[in-house]
Formats: C-alpha cells, sequence, structure tokens
C-alpha cells in the first residue's frame, strides 16, 4: 500500500484503539484522524487545576461526575474522542465496570488548547460536541488567558476573561473562578 492509500484511509474508532500506544493522543472525527503530540507542561498545570476546581464544586452533586482523558468517547458513530476534562451527566446506578461506549451524556466538555490541536479543538470537535448535544463546551486559551465558552444550541461563544461562573442542573452551588486568578496561579504572570 502506497502513502497515497494511507492518507486517504477513513479511520473508525475500532481503526484508532489499534494504533500503538505511545505519546501522541489519537483521536477520528467523520473518518479523519486527529494525531496530536503530547501536551506541553502549561497545558497539563491548566488541566489538573480545572479539573481540581470541578471536582470541588461537584461535591455533594449527584448525577455529574468529573473525568479526564485519556478516556475513549464514542459520542457518535464513527467518533473517538478524548477530551481534556468531562462532566458526565449520569443516569440511575453507574456500575464500575462500564466501557467508555456507555457515557453519552455529557453537561461539559472542556478542551485546553495547544498549538496543534486549536485548529481541532474549534473546528471538528467543537461541531461534533454541538451535533452530541453536549450541554456546554469550554475551549481554554492559554496564549489569551480566556475560556471561549459554548453553550448548547449557541451559534457563537462568549469570551469569558474576568470570571466564569458554571451551574448545571442538579448542581448543589455553582462553580465561580475568578479567570484572572486562575491563570496567574496555574501560568505566572501575565506578558505586559
Amino acid at each position: 500500500m502506497g502513502m497515497a492509500e494511507v492518507l486517504r484511509k477513513y479511520w473508525r474508532p475500532v481503526d484508532v484503539q489499534a494504533l500503538p500506544y505511545g505519546r501522541e493522543r489519537y483521536e477520528c472525527i467523520a473518518g479523519e484522524l486527529l494525531v496530536t503530540p503530547a501536551p506541553r507542561h502549561a497545558h497539563q498545570r491548566v488541566v489538573a487545576a480545572l479539573f481540581a476546581e470541578l471536582h470541588r464544586a461537584l461535591q455533594g452533586t449527584r448525577g455529574l461526575e468529573a473525568l479526564f482523558s485519556p478516556a475513549d468517547l464514542e459520542l457518535e458513530p464513527g467518533t473517538l474522542v478524548q477530551p481534556d476534562i468531562f462532566v458526565e451527566r449520569q443516569q440511575g446506578v453507574v456500575r464500575a465496570d462500564r466501557s467508555w461506549k456507555e457515557v453519552q451524556r455529557l453537561a461539559l466538555v472542556i478542551e485546553v488548547l495547544s498549538p496543534s490541536s486549536a485548529r481541532f479543538d474549534r473546528g471538528a470537535k467543537r461541531a461534533l460536541y454541538q451535533r452530541a448535544q453536549v450541554e456546554e463546551y469550554w475551549i481554554v486559551d492559554l496564549e489569551a488567558r480566556a475560556v471561549e465558552r459554548w453553550v448548547r444550541g449557541a451559534i457563537a461563544p462568549v469570551n469569558e476573561r474576568e470570571w466564569l461562573t458554571w451551574n448545571a442542573e442538579g448542581m448543589t452551588a455553582p462553580l465561580r473562578l475568578n479567570l484572572r486568578d486562575f491563570f496567574q496561579l496555574t501560568l505566572g504572570p501575565a506578558d505586559g
């Protein structure tokens, strides 16, 4: 098989899951293979801090659970994505041995931009999350120190630079995050 044939391959979740494990993150949407390298240190610091804030905000809340990747989510047939952080809306008793395929209802998805992922996060992934009826999708832009917030059904995002408040149905108290302080703590002082 020549190189041109490899590039024209229609990628399915089963194909992606058969790839050798490495430092890259593999995803597929509409037959396209998305490959991103291991994230940078700043990316992981922000992911960890955001997850901690979400986990804390969801304490005492039933039916919502914050999780992070790696997690092979198949939100529609032929797709496989690994969001940095996501909040699952659970129904009934949740078995500990269930598969990622069973995760379908998402209250929140968060992607922290990297140079290699920005095009996918703002394009193909955003469209997928909207089709999959994700309640909210946050794109965290480290360079701008802002959060692009897409609410289900929106045709444009709201860009949050000061405060980020999230209060999904079922939460006992909202998450309220001072973004200036958050980015100062995770990334250090802003340039200029």
